[in-house]
């Protein structure tokens, strides 16, 4: 009841776990074929770049958010971060560019760091005191709980159609949450 008549915290929730079930972290054991279908299988050096986007990505976000007034915690934000993830994600599916391939991780990881670190904050602060607990529990299992499904939705669906082609299909979906969230 609590969450169902809070749309800041109804938005958060629903993002979030829509964010985690159709891509999550999935795409991060894959890198190694994203490395070789870019024409780079052995190279560690490239691999170390392409795994570091990702660490840079987090840490840029983490300093921006503590920087105050740059981003405001609000959930349209939280939604146009989800849809600026969604596009690196796609854009790095479908690329054939090893440097494009970088900034699109790395943008993805500010992105899907600043939107998670956002969204959690808004679950706290306007989950009502006498069910805080409860509402930032139902966060936490659809943030981090339906990640699991995402190594179904982008793996599994990958050994099928290819990992490019899953990512990407999973990224649009996950666009077309996002949009319809925001239309609603």
């Amino acid at each position: 009841k609590v969450v169902a008549q809070n749309p800041a915290i109804l938005t958060t929730i629903v993002i979030s776990g829509c964010a985690s079930f159709f891509v999550g972290n999935a795409y991060q054991p894959q890198l190694p074929e994203f490395l070789v279908d870019l024409g780079y299988g052995e190279d560690e050096f490239r691999y170390s770049l392409i795994l570091g986007a990702n660490a840079t990505g987090a840490v840029i976000a983490g300093l921006v958010l503590e920087m105050r007034g740059l981003l405001q915690a609000n959930p349209r934000t939280v939604i146009f971060l989800n849809i600026g993830w969604c596009i690196s994600i796609g854009i790095f599916a479908i690329s054939n560019n090893y440097v494009l391939s970088v900034a699109c991780l790395l943008c993805a990881d500010f992105l899907y760091l600043s939107c998670n670190s956002m969204a959690q904050t808004l679950v706290q602060l306007n989950a009502p005191p006498e069910s805080r607990g409860k509402v930032i529990g139902l966060y936490t299992t659809a943030a981090q709980g339906l990640i699991m499904f995402s190594g179904l939705t982008v793996g599994v669906a990958g050994a099928w159609i290819g990992i490019h082609l899953s990512l990407a299909v999973n990224a649009v979906i996950l666009l077309i949450v996002a949009l319809c969230v925001l239309l609603f």
